[in-house]
């Protein structure tokens, strides 16, 4: 593949308290697609067709769940296509559009076909054995009012975390007051960190929303 060559000149560094890792080496021929806690995704000016994931060095070991994963799941719809493995990436399809935190920061609208487009995609990896989770902001895309997940590194993992029902029913109960407004970065940012400090034994999505219709009170009126 052209790209290997490239990708070979990648260096990749991750943290020992899970932040996003950092890109330390790169190449003129690679544009970086986004980065995340494992891997880095990018896409080669002469490849433009494919996604290639670039896991750190101690991240190996994820690679192979989520190669497990995709063949899993099979050339579906609502995922990228798995094309094949490097030695320290994933070769995936380069899937166009925005994800959700970037609708959010920008103020496209989010069509409730996304909720559908979800809904089906999780019953299918049901259906295969898997168990989709770890659905948030980020790892939606949006493409011409459809949606798709992007990242299934959790998916062979047991438990429900409950983000999706609770964003699902976020969307249905409160969207409309945000709907198509820019909301600040700093916003986003406070309420995922208030959501990933909550003790989900005790959770109260009410009182949560209640909080969150406070902080929202500037943008929102």
């Amino acid at each position: 593949m052209v790209a290997d060559d490239a990708l070979r000149k990648v260096k990749i560094k991750s943290t020992k308290d899970n932040d996003l890792i950092s890109v330390t080496r790169h190449s003129e021929q690679l544009r970086c697609l986004g980065i995340g806690t494992d891997a880095a995704v990018f896409q080669h000016i002469a490849e433009p067709s494919f996604a290639f994931k670039v896991f750190a060095d101690d991240k190996l070991s994820k690679m192979k769940v989520e190669q497990e994963v995709y063949e899993k799941l099979g050339n579906a719809e609502f995922f990228p296509i798995f094309y094949g493995t490097g030695s320290n990436y994933l070769v995936l399809s380069f899937e166009p559009g925005v994800t959700l935190y970037d609708c959010l920061l920008t103020g496209i609208h989010i069509p409730p076909q996304v909720l559908v487009d979800i809904e089906a995609a999780r019953t299918y990896a049901f259906s295969k054995g898997l168990n989709p989770r770890d659905i948030h902001l980020k790892n939606i895309l949006l493409h011409e009012g459809r949606a798709k997940l992007l990242d299934i590194s959790e998916y062979l993992k047991p438990g429900d975390d409950r983000r999706w029902e609770y964003l699902k029913k976020g969307y249905v109960e409160y969207y409309h007051l945000i709907d198509r407004k820019v909301i600040p970065l700093w916003i986003i940012e406070t309420v995922r960190k208030w959501f990933n400090q909550a003790n989900s034994s005790s959770f109260d999505f009410q009182e949560f929303t209640n909080k969150l219709i406070k902080l929202f009170k500037s943008i929102i009126t």
